[in-house]
């Protein structure tokens, strides 16, 4: 029997991916090994800058940007993290937002303008509340994974924290856990308290999430398993080999998720999302994919994250088909 093939990983540990990681699920014709990088987006940068593994998991806008600059990546339809984003904009209760127009001519703090977050978000405020998100400035205090992508004119960066910006008033906005800010004010760690109470822009985020995805089919993807140009060109079985063992460890998963087996915080969120869509919280290939997919290629561009409008034939490889 030949050799199998060797090749690192850099993925999450996580409820439906921990199987390949434990070695309980094995990736046929595949020696892994799994590479523990915390916190993931370390790995990301690693991958974007650096291509230092075989497969990893990457933020989709990171991964969307990174494979517009030529990365000699390419991802498989296995999205191993998912969530809506109605909520977690949080805004000054005294800085007159009511509605998504009113942040136009406001500053409203972000990570990085590039975070899957902020895409998804934006996207969402534009598409369906008709916000000119030119006439927002978008403060950052992080760098982009992806260094060859320009910023827009209205991205600025912070001269300090952005949760001692928000803190002082000079954000209208932020966006929780990216911004550095909590929803009670409570900053990220090593920050000095801050007494305030930030709400969310949208009160009713849950039923708008419903309502966008029933009508739209647009659930939103973070986590994204791409795999190396140079191994697939070499071994093209590799794709069907990890979308099935990463379909088989997200199916025992969810068998587990059923009978409530494990009580972490990830079964929790995938078992609410349920309730908006449906049974498989984290529907796996291109097909059932296709109308958050596009939505993607076309916020990526539209936000000047990407130099032209991606396809999913340049961005996805088929497993079907190799």
């Amino acid at each position: 029997m030949p050799d199998k093939l060797h090749l690192t990983f850099a993925i999450s540990d996580q409820p439906h991916t921990r199987a390949l990681i434990n070695g309980s699920i094995p990736i046929e014709g595949i020696d892994a090994e799994f590479v523990v990088v915390k916190p993931q987006i370390a790995a990301f940068r690693r991958m974007v800058r650096n291509v230092e593994f075989d497969v990893c998991e990457l933020a989709s806008t990171t991964y969307v940007i990174a494979r517009a600059y030529d990365a000699p990546f390419v991802a498989l339809p296995i999205f191993i993290a998912r969530r809506f984003h109605h909520a977690g904009l949080l805004v000054r209760p005294d800085a007159g937002i009511r509605s998504p127009k009113d942040l136009e001519g406001k500053k409203v703090g972000v990570r990085a303008y590039s975070v899957t977050t902020g895409a998804w978000t934006r996207a969402i405020l534009v598409d369906e509340f008709g916000l000119d998100d030119s006439a927002v400035t978008w403060v950052v205090d992080d760098e982009e994974h992806v260094t060859q992508m320009p910023l827009p004119a209205n991205v600025i960066h912070a001269s300090r924290p952005l949760a001692e910006m928000m803190a002082d008033g000079e954000l209208a906005a932020g966006f929780a856990a990216n911004a550095g800010v909590g929803r009670s004010g409570k900053p990220t760690e090593g920050m000095q308290a801050v007494e305030a109470n930030y709400p969310d822009l949208f009160q009713d985020a849950k039923a708008l999430e419903a309502e966008w995805y029933a009508r739209t089919g647009i659930y939103p993807i973070h986590g994204t398993i791409v795999v190396k140009d140079a191994v697939l060109a070499a071994h093209p079985w590799v794709a069907r080999s990890l979308f099935d063992a990463f379909s088989r460890a997200k199916d025992e998963w969810l068998v587990r998720l059923d009978a409530g087996e494990e009580d972490v915080a990830a079964n929790k969120k995938y078992a609410n999302l349920r309730k908006i869509v449906g049974h498989d919280p984290l529907p796996y290939g291109l097909k059932q994919n296709l109308p958050t997919i596009r939505a993607l290629e076309e916020a990526a561009f539209r936000q000047q994250l990407t130099p032209r409008r991606m396809i999913i034939e340049e961005l996805f490889v088929d497993p079907a088909t190799g």
